[in-house]
């Protein structure tokens, strides 16, 4: 969809603007996350969960909260 491109666009453009040659997936994995959270929360959690390698319940927790303060801002 057009907002899909959108975000892969935006992710695209900061990644050039950074200037470098090699950019760490840390750097690019922080990005995707902090954009979904803003796009779609379930596409967040569900990224969050393998990108962040969940091995708790309290980790998954920990994100759903921070969602949910974010809402009743």
């Amino acid at each position: 969809t057009e907002t899909v491109e959108k975000f892969v666009s935006k992710i695209s453009r900061e990644l050039e603007e950074m200037g470098q040659s090699e950019v760490q997936s840390s750097v690019i994995g922080k990005m995707v996350m902090d954009g979904l959270k803003e796009l779609d929360k379930i596409a967040y959690i569900r990224f969050a969960s393998v990108y962040t390698n969940f091995k708790e319940v309290e980790d998954f927790e920990e994100y759903v909260g921070k969602l949910d303060a974010n809402k009743s801002k």
